[in-house]
């Protein structure tokens, strides 16, 4: 893929290529051209001036201003921001300090993705916002301050996070010398919380463990379905599934409402009338699940965004704090202890994808004897010598395969035919522009936070250079050592083995978009050499089957992906009646 920027960067090399962006985008550069005799033929770059005003807010703000241009007017520019082939222009920078009414000046030299610099950026009509991201202040307990953005129960998203700042959206005519002034009024909403239904309730707790980590009160949250008959049988108490996945605003995929004849029919991602299908899926569920045959049981879905992600990835962590002690021994046992749940690890299941996928096989694995089972699917990678497309042992660079005469750019997003519009580039650029030092709330930047160790700056150590892409070799035995799942099995087998035989279940899709099955095979080699035990559970491919995935051969990837629960419940069922210790209580929930 050619760079616009550096037309002919395959004839100078890549490194001079970079050598030469930091040079022209450096002050001295800068400084250089404006006292170049050249100056009054070269037409001065564009910029903008944000600000807002003391009605807004009367006090200095902390954040990242993000300004994006777009060429689709049909959404506003916030929400239009994502990496590849149909990514908007967008630029970042970190205030500090931003009071009312001052100006802050985007110019050539803030660094931009797709274009690095505001010089780049060809003249013509755009369509503009710019949002403040607010960051607090963090005292960690390890004396460490850091600035991050705290969640505001949106699940860590800066476009739609309650008190950020944004302008509105308008078209602009860009060219040579302009100042563009953008001013930030209005103010994202609060969200309204969920309300408690017959079937489902919301639970939130302040966590002990976390809020003397973070040295301030945090919480953890949840959303619980509830079995059908709960009410009338008093004396029931419950097994437990945890559904992992992304920050669910609710509990997704259940209605106890028929889908609206009225619905105004959408197509999504090249399927007619998804909206349709989903609600019909969603009320599907819920009568499966009060239906005569299906396993009584609890499910829960947790909320437990956090400074860095929408979620922790369920485990302890260097730069987040011990988030898997606090799911697993506070907010687990306080929803067990709630709500009537068996409160044991024999009754305990855990299942998810993608993130969820992690999750559910990375909990399973550091909590052997908490959960007695899971279900992982199209799971993030569970062996760093596929860290997606990149080994990060052995590979010098994540961006590119670097050759003698020659580099290629690493791809990070295919189709099942293998067509590559994302690349690993673009998804770190784009996040080095929405936030430095891993505060973009993105992919990559939450991985970094949950496997790396703190930095001395208190914020998480670079895997590798954001903008460069070459690799930190000690960061990565870091994650080796600590979160390497495949690695992590082979090294303690023989104390993890017995406790994790028949309870390891991976599902992929040999097409995975984000190449996630390449990880999975290696995992595979591992599991099926094992002898003392045999790990005894299973490994399961979809045939040209995409992200995510989740052991399905019979129905497309649309429906299945919202068929978890039916799909994995029975399941659990099985392994609860085989399993069960003597003397479990295997019968006040088989009503």
């Amino acid at each position: 893929m050619q760079n616009e920027q550096f037309p002919n960067k395959n004839k100078i090399g890549w490194g001079a290529e970079f050598f030469i962006r930091l040079v022209l985008l450096s002050p001295i550069a800068s400084l250089f051209a404006a006292c170049s005799s050249g100056l009054d033929e070269m037409p001065e770059n564009p910029s903008f001036s944000i600000s807002f005003s003391s009605e807004i807010s009367k006090g200095a703000l902390d954040g990242r201003l993000i300004l994006i241009l777009s060429r689709d007017h049909d959404e506003e520019p916030r929400f239009q921001v994502r990496p590849g082939v149909d990514a908007p222009q967008i630029f970042g920078l970190t205030v500090e300090g931003m009071n009312p009414d001052e100006a802050i000046l985007v110019d050539e030299r803030v660094f931009g993705y797709p274009h690095d610099s505001l010089s780049y950026v060809p003249e013509g009509e755009y369509f503009v916002q710019a949002v403040l991201h607010k960051y607090d202040t963090f005292n960690l307990s390890n004396g460490k301050t850091v600035q991050l953005p705290m969640d505001q129960g949106e699940g860590q998203q800066w476009q739609s996070s309650p008190g950020n700042l944004y302008s509105e959206p308008r078209m602009i005519k860009l060219k040579a010398g302009d100042i563009v002034h953008l001013s930030l009024d209005m103010e994202i909403e609060p969200i309204v919380p969920p309300v408690d239904t017959e079937f489902i309730k919301h639970v939130k707790i302040k966590s002990k463990l976390l809020s003397e980590f973070w040295g301030r009160d945090m919480f953890l949250g949840a959303h619980v379905l509830l079995p059908a008959g709960f009410a009338e049988h008093p004396q029931s108490r419950y097994p437990l599934a945890v559904f992992h996945g992304h920050f669910p605003a609710d509990f997704d995929g259940f209605s106890a409402e028929p889908p609206d004849p009225n619905l105004e029919c959408e197509h999504v991602g090249g399927v007619p009338c998804y909206n349709r299908i989903r609600q019909q899926e969603a009320y599907d569920f819920y009568r499966k699940w009060t239906g005569p045959d299906f396993p009584r049981m609890l499910i829960i879905q947790i909320q437990h965004a956090n400074p860095y992600f929408d979620d922790s990835y369920a485990v302890n962590s260097a730069n987040l704090g011990p988030y898997g002690d606090a799911i697993t021994y506070e907010l687990i046992p306080y929803i067990e202890e709630k709500f009537r749940g068996i409160g044991e690890g024999w009754a305990r299941f855990l299942y998810g994808g993608s993130t969820g996928g992690w999750e559910a096989f990375g909990v399973q694995v550091l909590y052997p004897d908490e959960f007695n089972g899971t279900f992982a699917a199209c799971p993030d990678s569970l062996d760093f010598r596929h860290y997606q497309s990149v080994n990060i042992y052995q590979d010098e660079n994540a961006y590119r395969m670097i050759g003698p005469f020659n580099t290629v750019e690493r791809p990070a997003y295919r189709d099942y035919l293998g067509n590559i519009t994302v690349s690993m580039e673009d998804e770190n650029h784009m996040e080095l522009v929405i936030g430095d030092k891993g505060r973009s709330g993105g992919q990559w930047d939450i991985w970094e936070a949950v496997y790396s160790p703190m930095g001395p700056d208190g914020y998480p150590m670079r895997i590798w250079d954001k903008q460069t892409g070459y690799i930190n070799k000690e960061v990565a035995e870091y994650w080796k050592e600590n979160y390497d799942m495949r690695y992590i099995l082979e090294r303690d087998w023989q104390e993890l083995g017995p406790k994790l035989e028949g309870k390891l279940h991976v599902l992929v899709g040999d097409m995975d978009n984000f190449h996630l099955n390449n990880a999975v095979y290696l995992l595979e080699e591992f599991l099926e050499s094992t002898t003392e035990p045999y790990y005894d559970g299973q490994v399961d491919y979809g045939d040209r089957q995409e992200h995510c995935w989740n052991g399905d051969h019979d129905n497309p990837l649309y429906i299945s992906r919202l068929r978890y629960n039916t799909m994995y419940v029975p399941k659990i069922l099985d392994r609860l009646l085989t399993t069960a210790p003597e003397g479990a209580d295997l019968e006040s929930w088989r009503y």
